[in-house]
């Protein structure tokens, strides 16, 4: 589904990523681990095509994708949902999730049913200005607005940051549902690790922006939680 070859990033002089080779099966939930500050959402932005890669490859689908924009490959079935939601605080539910219907793989003219059937409570309040959702509704906001987009790929930086604990488990069953029933593609960014041992098949660990350690989630042991995890 997803691969990343020999990738380098830079901010400004300082290397950032160093070479990093991941892989995220079709069909499956892969969870990008490590400490604050690995690079983690440098990862994610630049295959999102929010940062311009300095060297390497990203490939979807067995397509290159390495410099498309970020709207190209929206429209190649990769949704976003950035750390810190980042909705539209002064516009409606209605008009957060209408605003990728242009973007996405289908071109959808309305929202789709399976929006309102994972996240009833977004159907209740399509009026409400999106800042004054709570924070697990804002979340739920942001993943609704990227699967209006129809992605193969949902990419998610830290869904649970934040999120009261109902919200938590039920953002954890609609990833499994997702992947399970829908078959979508899931790459995680999860500090939590029984969240992430909940919805992940495989992990990736990074450590000063390299890559060190990947495997299925029953492989994660606690010699490499302790080296590469633990604060």
């Amino acid at each position: 589904m997803l691969q990343t070859n020999q990738l380098n990033q830079y901010y400004g002089e300082s290397h950032t990523l160093w070479d990093i080779d991941i892989t995220v099966p079709e069909g499956q939930c892969t969870c990008l681990m490590g400490r604050n500050g690995v690079g983690k959402t440098t990862l994610l932005d630049t295959i999102m095509g929010l940062l311009p890669v300095r060297s390497g490859h990203i490939s979807l689908d067995g397509v290159e994708i390495t410099k498309l924009p970020a709207e190209r490959r929206a429209g190649l079935g990769v949704g976003y949902v950035p750390q810190g939601r980042q909705i539209f605080p002064l516009l409606t539910v209605r008009e957060n999730l209408e605003i990728g219907l242009s973007t996405g793989r289908t071109k959808r003219k309305n929202i789709p049913d399976l929006v309102f059937s994972l996240f009833p409570v977004l159907k209740e309040m399509l009026s409400r200005r999106g800042g004054d959702l709570s924070g697990g509704q804002q979340q739920q906001l942001a993943i609704g607005r990227a699967l209006v987009l129809d992605p193969s790929l949902l990419i998610l930086d830290e869904p649970t940051e934040g999120i009261q604990p109902n919200i938590v488990q039920e953002i954890g069953d609609i990833i499994n549902k997702l992947k399970n029933d829908l078959g979508i593609t899931v790459l995680l960014v999860e500090q939590k690790l029984p969240f992430a041992r909940a919805v992940a098949d495989g992990f990736v660990i990074l450590d000063r922006g390299r890559s060190v350690a990947t495997g299925t989630m029953d492989t994660l042991d606690e010699q490499l939680i302790r080296k590469y995890l633990t604060v």
